[in-house]
């Protein structure tokens, strides 16, 4: 199996390696966004040598499906004609048969990839496929099979948390993520970018870990001008993959931009209640709708420190989406060189510091890293303070707090700068303050730590006092 090309995946390869020499027949799933490498990853530790594959087609009728089923078949089983199935129960039956024909020592692989799209309505595909894994696969011992697909909602709804023939039947899901900041580094240099840590930081703000959209970069052409040509140019490839993005990954994926673009106004984030007010879903549905997007990555959740009645935090992280917003959908410009153009503006320097407050919620395990904190226990959380009207208060929010098990809590302030990070008089004195209001409204007996996360540090000065510790762009890479 020849996974010397994969990058990372180490966890995800060894669930792969431990159901392909188990005992017992295996029903894995491999889900995720869309363009996150879950194809590549199978095949590649497959070497594309499976027993039979089958990939569903896009918004094809189920008398399409089942013909490009019945290829697929043909060339397994070396068939001279190509068999016609009226229904899926037909073409699982003829799948069973061959299957059946080959060694019984051998372990036999079947991958059928974005299995999502094969379910096209009344097509009673699910129905078909608990018989032929319940009535037959799940009885033996030698059948490892993989379902894939980028519609993460249909993948959990209907093979992980289906309520019928299925429940409890799949034996390992898989989730891959995107790529980590190190991960993103990694994969660059293993084709042949000699970027430095700020230069990926400003990548991974564009388009995240997302290795589809990494494998499109030319490396004889610097960042501003790769990113003029993915999303700026007339027809450009990332311009115009917003448009089948949400729709691959979710059913209804106009209830899924409906909040996705709320969240995208509102960068403090929005509890459950906020976002139901602003959107048109009842209750039930938008739980469902915010479970899925948080499951794809798309959006992360905090709990709001000290009291859970506040309510859940919901904030938008997804990268690439950000950005489509902010500057291909806003502002729509003919310019092929906009990047380029207005790189060193107000509005892009703005953006960029929210960013890097996201890659730093995405990062936490290699903020906790640096501060030493690992192995003692930890939760992490946002805080608000917001006075009542007739109150002459002032409000405080602390975009992310970290509460330990040896009872100190990090205060953390997330700053973007092209160099050292001055802290100015003023800013000093509000972080003082804001570090006693905090003291004081949660009544906290639990040591304060001012935690600042950087790109390079905060810089030497009289103000530097009110720092307790730090974490640099460098350490986000560990």
């Amino acid at each position: 199996m020849p996974i010397s090309k994969i990058i990372a995946r180490e966890a995800e390869m060894a669930e792969l390696k431990r159901c392909y020499e188990s005992d017992r027949s295996e029903f894995v799933i491999v889900y995720g966004r869309r363009r996150v490498g879950k194809t590549f990853l199978v095949d590649t530790f497959f070497d594309k040598k499976y027993d039979f594959t089958y990939v569903g087609g896009h918004k094809l009728s189920k008398e399409k499906q089942l013909r490009g089923f019945a290829k697929a078949l043909k060339k397994a089983a070396g068939l001279k004609l190509q068999p016609k199935f009226q229904s899926w129960e037909e073409a699982f039956d003829a799948l069973e048969e061959f299957i059946e024909s080959l060694p019984q020592e051998k372990r036999k692989v079947i991958f059928i990839d974005e299995m999502p799209w094969i379910d096209t309505p009344k097509s009673e595909f699910v129905e078909a496929l608990e018989s032929f894994w319940n009535g037959w696969g799940s009885r033996r011992t030698d059948i490892m099979m993989i379902a894939s697909g980028s519609a993460s909602s249909w993948m959990m709804d209907k093979l992980v948390d289906n309520p019928g023939g299925l429940h409890a039947r799949i034996t390992n899901n898989i989730y891959i993520r995107p790529f980590t900041l190190k991960e993103t580094e990694e994969y660059l240099i293993s084709r042949g970018f000699h970027w430095s840590y700020y230069q990926i930081l400003q990548l991974y703000m564009v388009m995240g870990g997302i290795p589809f959209y990494l494998s499109l970069l030319d490396k004889e052409q610097p960042l501003i001008a790769n990113i003029d040509r993915l999303f700026f140019r007339k027809n450009a490839e990332l311009r115009t993959e917003f448009d089948e993005l949400y729709n691959a990954v979710f059913n209804r994926a106009d209830k899924y931009l409906e909040v996705v673009s709320i969240l995208n106004k509102n960068h403090d984030g929005m509890t459950f209640s906020e976002i139901k007010k602003a959107a048109s879903l009842d209750g039930d549905r938008l739980t469902i709708v915010l479970k899925n997007l948080e499951r794809c990555d798309f959006i992360i959740s905090f709990q709001q420190y000290g009291n859970k009645s506040r309510g859940t935090l919901y904030r938008l992280v997804d990268f690439y989406t950000l950005f489509y917003y902010k500057f291909v959908d806003a502002i729509d410009s003919k310019d092929e060189q906009w990047w380029t153009h207005n790189y060193n503006s107000h509005s892009i320097e703005s953006w960029q510091g929210y960013a890097f407050e996201l890659i730093c919620f995405t990062h936490l395990d290699q903020i906790r890293q640096k501060l030493g904190i690992s192995g003692i226990s930890t939760s992490a959380s946002s805080w608000r303070f917001i006075p009542s009207k007739n109150s002459d208060e002032h409000k405080a929010q602390i975009d992310l707090v970290i509460e330990r098990g040896d009872r100190t809590i990090n205060l953390c302030e997330m700053k973007y700068s092209v160099g050292p990070y001055q802290i100015k008089k003023r800013y000093a004195e509000e972080l003082r303050e804001r570090m006693q209001v905090f003291k004081e409204k949660e009544q906290t007996t639990y040591a304060l730590n001012c935690t600042f996360v950087t790109t390079f540090g905060v810089a030497d000065g009289v103000n530097k006092d009110v720092v307790d510790s730090e974490v640099t762009a460098e350490d986000l890479f560990k």
